[in-house]
């Protein structure tokens, strides 16, 4: 009999308690997010989580590299920089970003709510939110070196507008809502950033 590798179960069981943790706050919200909470939903002992994880604080913070990771966050918004032109990478922003807000959102909006009195997922926010707005940014500063930032915007006010733009809320109120699809998000989403940020002509 072929046995597998420690190495290899320890990655699997992290793996298996990941995924408890993220279903926990897709159903339930990060509250209910506990060391014994995610090992009866893993169905392991609570000694088993501390095994991978030395805190809750720990493992929330492992729970959104996981995320990011299954979702494979750098590899779907690598095109956008590799884009020809500034207003073909906004266009692919709109896209990417409106396919990729369905396999995150509960996430993201559980830990938007309780950001404020939960120290654990404030850190999460925090660094989410930092990343945003420095993508947003790159994008907007591109199309100002570019010369095809509209008037009226600069750097700094049309970052800040693309990341309302582009808020959990706002996804949560179209996709859920009002029960459009990604595709139809990202098609009117492309539009109106290209006829928002990007000057006529």
């Amino acid at each position: 009999m072929v046995t597998e590798p420690r190495n290899a179960r320890s990655r699997r069981s992290r793996a298996a308690l990941l995924r408890a943790a993220r279903e926990l706050v897709e159903s339930e919200g990060v509250t209910a997010v506990t060391m014994a909470a995610v090992a009866e939903r893993a169905g392991v002992t609570r000694r088993a989580v501390y095994l991978h994880f030395a805190s809750r604080a720990e493992l929330i913070s492992a729970l959104f590299d996981y995320v990011n990771e299954v979702e494979d966050i750098q590899g779907r918004f690598d095109p956008i920089g590799d884009a020809p032109d500034a207003v073909t990478a906004l266009d692919e922003f709109a896209r990417r970003h409106a396919e990729f807000m369905p396999r995150i959102l509960a996430v993201a909006r559980a830990v938007e709510r309780v950001a404020p009195t939960d120290p654990d997922a404030a850190r999460h926010w925090e660094t989410a939110m930092y990343w945003r707005y420095e993508t947003n940014r790159a994008l907007i500063r591109r199309l100002d070196e570019e010369g095809v930032l509209a008037q009226g915007w600069t750097v700094d006010t049309a970052a800040d507008m693309l990341l309302a733009l582009i808020s959990n809320g706002v996804s949560h109120t179209l996709l859920v809502e009002r029960g459009w699809t990604a595709a139809q998000v990202g098609e009117h989403m492309a539009r109106l950033l290209r006829s928002t940020f990007v000057e006529p002509g």
